[in-house]
């Protein structure tokens, strides 16, 4: 006979305060493909491994990118440098358009077709792996393709204690 062990989850609020101090990069989650351009701030992101090269990418099923990114099967992850603190305000605004959100920056392609931001801090080129789904996310895991960061890397933005802070 199984034992079943019950665990008791935390209050909702008491959680989001305890992960408000757990330092995330600020990342802007693209996709692009016969849908168009679809995009959303994150800090959901981990390596999980460097052979082969893989991130894990948690997407909010209530955003407009969800259901692209999985179509698309492609996607960028791309953190922001300290410049680019108002693209983080922009793609957080569901006021915005898709459109009026990519406008405000400058885009570029590689290998799988998603679209890298010019001048962030690093831009990692993706294909989906596999999903895993959860009652509010999806996880995905994404092969990275292709890297893109400069000679010498800037600071990023890390969302830190519900703000923005700067790494040193």
């Amino acid at each position: 006979m199984s034992q079943t062990t019950l665990f008791l989850a935390v209050d909702s609020q008491k959680f989001r305060n305890g992960m408000s101090l757990v330092p995330g990069a600020i990342c802007i989650i693209a996709t692009d493909g016969k849908n168009g351009c679809y995009g959303f701030t994150a800090t959901a992101v981990c390596s999980v491994s460097d052979a082969p090269p893989t991130l894990l990418v948690c997407v909010n099923k209530s955003t407009t990118a969800h259901d692209h990114i999985l179509v698309h099967q492609c996607l960028s992850v791309n953190v922001l440098a300290p410049s680019q603190e108002e693209l983080c305000a922009g793609f957080s605004n569901r006021s915005l358009t898709q459109t009026e959100r990519f406008a405000l920056a400058k885009w570029n392609k590689r290998n799988s077709g998603a679209p890298l931001l010019a001048g962030s801090t690093v831009s990692f080129d993706c294909m989906i792996a596999q999903t895993i789904e959860t009652q509010t996310h999806t996880i995905i895991i994404a092969s990275v393709v292709d890297i893109v960061y400069e000679q010498e890397p800037q600071n990023g933005l890390v969302w830190y204690r519900k703000k923005i802070a700067y790494t040193v």
